[in-house]
């Protein structure tokens, strides 16, 4: 049994942080995984700049609430969707994701949590597992599934490599040339058809 496994922001939404970013002119907090690989080293630096700037969660769910799905990106879920099984796999948080599910129709999300104090400053994070996005497929595996993955990031090279079939979806430049056998695509319907032909 074949299973999509999808990246969340880049892939169906707009990039939290860089709306954030540009929200607040903090030019800084604009990096993500396509920049920089190492996921800790960068929610630290992303913890530290929220600290100085004495900015919580508050401030960053403000943002999100006026962020939309790419254009196309429900119509896309909802046809993979009436095909098979789909995950959306993510390092994002709960705490950011619920109202990006719920205008994407409520698709199952695996993320991560934050640690947030009575105040609203966020002072930490939890991980859903160590190597999530690998772990988390490396896991339906063990139970009988196929998966069939897509992503735009570093962190999501992994997670794409190790399944039956799986595709680079407006990557960067640097990524596509970093990974010349992966298959890139940049619109809704070349995608559909990618899952379409490795059996989803």
């Amino acid at each position: 049994m074949n299973i999509a496994c999808l990246d969340l922001e880049g892939v169906l939404v707009p990039e939290i942080w860089i709306a954030f970013a540009e929200k607040t002119g903090l030019k800084e907090l604009r990096l993500t995984t396509r920049d920089w690989p190492d996921y800790d080293k960068l929610m630290h630096y992303r913890l530290d700049i929220l600290k100085r700037e004495k900015l919580g969660l508050k401030e960053i769910q403000n943002t999100i609430a006026g962020i939309e799905p790419f254009e196309g990106a429900r119509e896309f879920l909802d046809e993979l969707r009436a095909r098979g099984q789909v995950i959306i796999i993510s390092d994002t948080f709960t705490q950011f994701a619920q109202p990006l599910m719920k205008k994407l129709g409520w698709p199952t999300l695996f993320c991560n949590t934050l640690e947030v104090a009575k105040d609203g400053a966020i002072t930490g994070y939890q991980m859903r597992c160590k190597d999530s996005k690998l772990s988390t497929v490396r896991a339906l595996q063990s139970i009988g599934f196929e998966t069939i993955a897509v992503g735009d990031s570093f962190n999501d090279i992994a997670m794409i490599r190790a399944g039956k079939a799986g595709f680079l979806f407006r990557s960067t430049k640097a990524i596509e040339e970093a990974n010349p056998d992966l298959k890139h695509y940049s619109a809704y319907g070349e995608l559909l058809d990618a899952f379409k032909a490795a059996g989803l």
